[in-house]
């Protein structure tokens, strides 16, 4: 049997403990599958004396995590800190140069600092693995990066963001508005006191540049996602969509165009029938299409203590076994130049939900400037005014669009034109339609 292996752990939070404690409780298990012992040799932590529920006894503490990440008694240095600098940045380069093999958790210190991470991997001959990074416990980046490698992706998407999934299901399930939803994940646990990084999509953007990179062979670029959330979500939108045949999800979108690489974070409608609109709740699922085995999905838990410590383990066990690949699919030096397409050329169909006012004319002129763009609608739906009363003559109206194939451009411009007509009240609401299998 090869030497034993010897991990250091940074970060004891819930995804750490779980880690160590289920490789103390698997260790026989583990070594057979990976022909050596692994063991848990080192750890730091914020606080040394917090019950954990693990056992540190013959562990070896460390105050500082990047004293960690050098120290000559670890093999492997496992980093589950968080956050894009700081600590986090600074372990992680500490255990690359002194010839450390990485795993981390981390999709935000990828998706700032990838690219820079993995030459520093290559040039030290270690390896850099972040499968928990992206999707939790979903085997999303070993697919793409090594069961996908004969294949030509043209789009990656999915729902990678289980707080966002939560609340859109419970407001299509429950019928209850964005507010109580969230407040709801928050007293669950789904969703944290300062909710912002999840709703309005940036935890999403920074696992999609990390499937960009994967997807297409390109140097990640977090900032050229166009970035859209959820809170704008209304439970008029939610039936609106079921009606017509739709669910509202939050989806990552990467897809390569005749113009260059689109990256896009958006609510999306998408049809029933597809195999993402099935996903409730916390779980995450991601879809790529490709030339040779056509639509891929996976699905599951994409947070969690578990789930994503199964995750850190599997990266583990592929240095354990001494599996090598190149961190983002191939070598830093053959991997393009990010190119980003124009996100208002994005083409597709729209719903767009307008209070318009309820007097002579105001519709037609939507109409015409409609017209003017060379967009076509599929269906309108007009409901009656909730709550009107009499008296009420020329009260916005709901008027629900839902357009053909057109290009981003063309609405905005509508859009924007329609507002500035005193024909609608308040802002127009519009929401993208994924075409999916």
């Amino acid at each position: 049997m090869k030497p034993e292996l010897r991990v250091g752990v940074a970060g004891l939070g819930t995804v750490g403990a779980s880690m160590v404690r289920q490789l103390q409780k698997k260790s026989n298990a583990f070594a057979a599958r990976c022909g050596r012992t692994v063991r848990v040799a080192a750890v730091s932590a914020r606080t040394r004396g917090r019950d954990r529920g693990i056992d540190l006894a013959d562990v070896t503490w460390f105050d500082d995590p990047a004293a960690l990440a050098a120290a000559p008694d670890i093999d492997v240095f496992v980093e589950l800190i968080g956050g894009d600098s700081g600590p986090a940045e600074d372990s992680v380069r500490a255990a690359l140069a002194a010839g450390k093999h990485v795993v981390t958790a981390n999709k935000a210190l990828l998706a700032r600092h990838g690219v820079e991470l993995a030459r520093l991997a290559e040039d030290n001959g270690v390896s850099l693995s972040f499968e928990a990074a992206v999707a939790g416990g979903i085997p999303i980046v070993k697919t793409m990066r090594e069961s996908m490698a004969g294949n030509d992706v043209s789009r990656v998407y999915g729902i990678l963001n289980g707080t966002c999934n939560y609340i859109l299901t419970r407001m299509e399930q429950d019928g209850l508005d964005f507010a109580a939803c969230l407040a709801e994940a928050q007293r669950v646990g789904y969703a944290e006191a300062d909710p912002t990084f999840d709703i309005e999509g940036n935890d999403t953007a920074h696992k999609l540049a990390i499937l960009t990179s994967l997807a297409f062979g390109c140097e990640i670029d977090v900032d050229a996602i166009y970035l859209e959330g959820i809170a704008s979500i209304t439970s008029a939108d939610i039936q609106a969509a079921d009606e017509l045949g739709y669910r509202i999800k939050l989806l990552g979108v990467a897809q390569r165009t005749d113009t260059g690489i689109e990256q896009r974070v958006h609510p999306t409608m998408v049809p029933k029938t597809s195999a993402i609109a099935r996903i409730d709740g916390v779980l995450n699922a991601v879809a790529i299409d490709a030339d040779v085995v056509g639509e891929v999905v996976l699905a599951g838990p994409g947070a969690g203590g578990n789930a994503t410590a199964s995750a850190v383990l599997a990266d583990v066990a592929d240095i354990a076994r001494d599996i090598r690949v190149p961190v983002l699919g191939q070598p830093v030096a053959g991997l393009a130049p990010y190119k980003a397409a124009g996100m208002r050329m994005h083409e597709g169909g729209y719903y767009i939900r307008l209070a318009v006012y309820d007097r002579p004319g105001a519709f037609a002129e939507i109409a015409r400037i409609m017209a003017v763009e060379s967009i076509s609608l599929e269906s309108i739906m007009q409901r009656d005014r909730a709550g009107a009363k009499a008296g009420e003559a020329g009260a916005p109206q709901p008027v629900t669009l839902i357009t053909y194939e057109t290009t981003e451009a063309a609405v905005k411009r509508a859009l924007a034109t329609i507002s500035a007509q005193n024909v609608i009240a308040g802002t127009p609401q519009m929401i993208r339609i994924e075409k999916l299998a």
